[in-house]
């Protein structure tokens, strides 16, 4: 497969949420690898055949075909649920979302990543524009890309952008190149949702993304909600068992979509869901998504009776908004408006990514931005006799 030329971060600047919109960029791709020394009949007939009928095929193609079949993990040992390094080890996870923009911004935060050697490396979703195979090779699987494995193994989730291509790069090409090194070999991400887990922590990968596309027409009488689907709260009542009292583990949400924002339009559904999953033993948990091209840290806020501590790190590879909130703002604790440069004479901010490190009941978060410099840093403590979250220090910057 020919490699496509880099894409500059100016396509991005006021990208829409529509499928129409997304597939004509995606077409608009294609049509600029067409050589500038070809003649003009070459050009017309590229231009018809991607922008005007691929459009068109695209669109509909995703709009009326079937969806990828949702996979979920089969019961047995093959449960979707992997293992950190046991023991009094220091282990490091980078969380990266909206970074699949295969830009040089993207480039930048991907060599940055890699330059700290996660343990692990995970992507919280959205492939840009649409997901398609084409895009899922160029961020992830080419030799040229510049996804940063993690040592250990990889994970990624489901965006709004994967399912405007039905999901099917997402689960076909991307979920058998992701997985966690077990001894000698690598277990595969089958499904997309995933827990990762040592004694002290879990980190819960939650699929909002197959659940935020629905059919034309239907999106109007019934619009997405992001739910979570009946197989995976299968799997979280039966395999996680999050009502359980003895397990007073520290846990990590990760998601695409928010559960609340103070900027945009936010998803409650999952956490409704969860809060009835938990049973009576609510508790702190730190949930952490993307979605919105911003950093952002929030103040604990309830969904449901469920307390939040609510983090959005949505600016990967994006163009970063730096916009004030439009509601809630005195439940912002920290919000990144620093502004790097001008495109189209709307000033962007600095994209970045969350590094998190576990270390027994501690983690430790530090957001780092695209010159590799921390914005603001947090520690946070679980108490293995209460289950309770707390926040060990407050943040600095």
């Amino acid at each position: 497969m020919l490699e496509s030329q880099k894409r500059d971060l100016e396509e991005y600047v006021n990208v829409g949420h529509s499928e129409a919109e997304n597939h004509l960029r995606t077409q608009n791709a294609q049509l600029e690898k067409t050589p500038e020394s070809a003649d003009a009949a070459r050009k017309l007939t590229d231009f018809l055949w991607l922008n005007v009928f691929g459009f068109a095929y695209h669109y509909f193609k995703s709009r009326f075909g079937r969806r990828h079949k949702y996979q979920f993990y089969p019961r047995g040992d093959d449960n979707g649920i992997f293992k950190m390094p046991l023991g009094n080890v220091e282990t490091k996870v980078a969380l990266l979302s909206d970074w699949a923009s295969d830009t040089p911004e993207s480039d930048r935060i991907g060599a940055v990543v890699a330059s700290h050697k996660p343990d692990y490396s995970i992507h919280l979703g959205d492939i840009y524009f649409v997901g398609s195979p084409g895009e899922v090779h160029d961020n992830f699987i080419s030799p040229k890309a510049s996804w940063p494995r993690g040592k250990l193994g990889s994970l990624a989730l489901s965006g709004n952008h994967e399912m405007y291509s039905n999901g099917d790069a997402f689960f076909k090409a991307l979920l058998p190149t992701m997985g966690v090194r077990e001894g000698d070999s690598v277990r595969e991400q089958k499904a997309g949702f995933f827990c990762l887990e040592n004694d002290y922590w879990r980190v819960i990968g939650l699929d909002t993304g197959y659940t935020s596309v629905e059919r034309p027409f239907i999106e109007i009488l019934s619009p997405p909600d992001c739910h979570l689907r009946r197989e995976q709260v299968r799997w979280l009542r039966h395999q996680l068992h999050l009502d359980n009292p003895e397990d007073r583990r520290g846990i990590i949400f990760l998601s695409h979509h928010p559960p609340f924002s103070a900027f945009r339009k936010a998803y409650p559904k999952p956490a409704r869901q969860l809060s009835q999953l938990f049973g009576d033993f609510l508790r702190p948990v730190l949930w952490i998504w993307g979605h919105e091209h911003r950093l952002v840290g929030y103040k604990q806020r309830k969904v449901d009776g469920l307390p939040i501590e609510g983090r959005c790190i949505g600016h990967g590879g994006m163009p970063v908004e730096i916009d004030n909130p439009r509601v809630d703002s005195e439940l912002i604790v920290f919000h990144d408006q620093r502004k790097r440069i001008k495109l189209r004479r709307i000033g962007v901010g600095y994209n970045g990514f969350a590094w998190l490190t576990f270390q027994n009941e501690t983690l430790a978060i530090e957001y780092r931005d695209i010159e590799d410099k921390v914005f603001v840093s947090e520690k946070w403590k679980i108490d293995k006799e209460t289950g309770i979250l707390k926040k060990e220090d407050a943040l600095s910057q």
